[in-house]
């Protein structure tokens, strides 16, 4: 049971105002050992967006494992295996089960004359990257880590069930490792996928439970069960407790309408109970045939045959077209309407290719998906305010491109690297530089510290804002309580001071949150110079003074949420 990692502890603090580390315990007290309970780790990076040292990776995998987590899936974005080693060290040191995730990712598509044009500007675009030898190198060098399993973790839910008859095979005859298979079903590929996955060997797949299944999702469960039930293959799970659950779950998801991105619930179905009409029953039998053949017209025609009966999402095939996750575009749709700049989703998803090519052909998934997804948005942006491209850059796509989340699947180019960041030269990222977060005295909690545990100073680490505004808020609803005092505060004013502005007005270029104020009223500040560090799209950006002067007023608070054009710093100039 996947029940933590990736989102799950941002999204609980900063949703929820729920503690994450008894979040995983809670579960562990009500599971027991009747199944093991997995995470997802990003290598080095953790749940953060930062590289962290091996004395945080340490702390985070015993953490996690004394407090019930019994799988890590453990990969990197770029698959760069040496930013994996440190936590399969520290996972398999205390006791837990390494799965290693190859992150699978396509080549973009580029036409003759694309490719001509570029070779005729001296830049000549790259070939085929992610063959089926790069995948099964990457498993190899996982395996000989350690690795107690390896998954091929398609985040994108953009490989084929063609491509999966190729990959499982040739895993199987190179690992002596189970192999595990994750897609999704945004694009329309991944029900038929995960049939062939099983078709050809695969030990294990990933699969979502029915009302919560299907389109951005994994495949539902009761469908496996079914194409299983045919194949003569043994699920190992309880189907009687899986139908319990998604009463539940309907309930939950009806509850989240507000938030649904998708807002189509799948035909009501029991697979222990319900009987399906003979031209369904005929259409899952076509599927297996199909799969058994390698014929994967057949195959796919025959899912989405079966996905349209039971009303599951249709593929999505703008998400499919600019080859992206599918929890990427609902993650930015999501933002964007939350930010009311739904206007420029188009713009952005069309410049995610050429984003994603200039920064090093990562492939996308978390973080690197959303550093990309995030600065095609500013590029949008810019694009909107009839700027050039890249003049709003968000801290994490610099450190992308300048090499400090590792090794890209092919070298960024040292101008456009010197555009970005500064360097013609790859510089990769020193953790012997890194600086732990503060972790002040709250004098309004009691003068009790921020982080008062080796967990909390944890989530401050891999959450800086988030953990911040949430530890603050739990201390001080603590010191309140034990003070008999009311629990609500007064909202505050996001703008310190109410007199006219009469100097000069550094403006937000795009919603989003104050992350950082780097200057103080009364100080000097040049043109260029950096001011305030804005989180967006849960990425830092940079807003530097258009103006030389004195800092005469800041016009807002760290952690005030503001709109693209509000005043931040007011500057008197001359």
């Amino acid at each position: 049971m996947e029940v933590w990692g990736g989102a799950v502890p941002d999204s609980v603090m900063r949703y929820l105002n729920e503690n994450p580390w008894e979040r995983l315990e809670k579960i562990k007290a009500a599971i027991g050992d009747a199944s093991k309970l997995t995470a997802l780790s990003r290598g080095r990076n953790l749940f953060g967006y930062a590289p962290y040292t091996d004395t945080i990776i340490d702390g985070f995998c015993r953490n996690s494992i004394e407090s019930g987590l019994g799988i890590m899936r453990i990969f990197d974005a770029l698959n760069d295996i040496d930013n994996i080693k440190s936590t399969v060290k520290y996972v398999k040191k205390y006791g837990g089960t390494t799965d290693c995730a190859v992150c699978y990712t396509i080549d973009p598509h580029f036409s003759a004359m694309e490719r001509l044009k570029a070779r005729l500007k001296g830049k000549p675009l790259p070939q085929a990257v992610f063959t089926n030898d790069y995948f099964l190198n990457k498993a190899r060098e996982m395996e000989s880590l350690g690795a107690d399993m390896i998954t091929i973790k398609d985040m994108s839910g953009l490989i084929p069930p063609s491509r999966v008859a190729e990959l499982i095979p040739l895993f199987k005859k190179h690992l002596k490792v189970p192999v595990d298979f994750h897609t999704h079903c945004t694009p329309g590929l991944g029900l038929a996928a995960v049939l062939m996955a099983i078709v050809k060997g695969v030990d294990i797949v990933d699969t979502n439970i029915w009302n919560f299944a299907g389109g951005p999702a994994a495949p539902a469960i009761e469908l496996i069960y079914l194409f299983c039930q045919r194949l003569g293959i043994e699920l190992d799970i309880n189907m009687e407790a899986i139908a319990r659950i998604d009463e539940e779950l309907l309930t939950i998801r009806k509850e989240l309408e507000t938030f649904d991105a998708v807002k189509q619930f799948p035909r009501p179905f029991n697979p222990l109970t319900d009987a399906l009409p003979a031209h369904v029953e005929a259409e899952f039998d076509k599927a297996i045939k199909a799969a058994q053949a390698n014929h994967e017209e057949t195959l796919l025609a025959a899912c989405h045959a079966i996905e349209a009966w039971f009303n599951f999402p249709k593929p999505n095939e703008l998400v499919k077209k600019a080859e992206i996750p599918g929890g990427m575009y609902t993650n930015m749709v999501a933002q964007l309407k939350q930010l009311n700049s739904e206007e420029i989703l188009e713009k952005a998803m069309e410049l995610i290719p050429s984003v994603r090519l200039a920064a090093g052909l990562v492939p996308l998934v978390t973080p690197t998906s959303q550093i990309v997804g995030a600065q095609a948005v500013n590029c949008a942006l810019d694009v909107k305010a009839g700027k050039p491209m890249y003049t709003n850059v968000s801290n994490q796509f610099v450190a992308l491109v300048k090499g400090e989340y590792g090794k890209t699947p092919v070298p960024v180019d040292p101008e456009f690297r010197l555009k970005i960041a500064g360097t013609r030269e790859e510089i990769p990222y020193d953790t012997s530089h890194y600086q732990m977060q503060p972790n002040p005295v709250l004098e309004e909690a009691g003068g009790v510290l921020l982080a008062e545990n080796e967990k909390e100073v944890l989530l401050l680490e891999l959450f800086p804002q988030v953990a911040k505004n949430f530890l603050t808020r739990l201390k001080i609803e603590r010191y309140q309580a034990q003070q008999h005092r009311e629990k609500k505060q007064e909202a505050k004013s996001t703008q310190v001071k109410t007199e006219p502005i009469t100097g000069k007005v550094v403006e937000s270029p795009m919603p989003g949150s104050i992350f950082k104020i780097q200057i103080k009223e009364g100080d000097s500040v040049s043109k260029g110079q950096s001011v305030i560090i804005l989180e967006a799209m849960k990425m830092e950006n940079t807003i530097t003074s258009d103006y030389s002067g004195r800092v005469k007023r800041i016009l807002v608070k760290e952690g005030t949420a503001v709109q693209a054009g509000t005043p931040l710093v007011e500057i008197e100039v001359g």
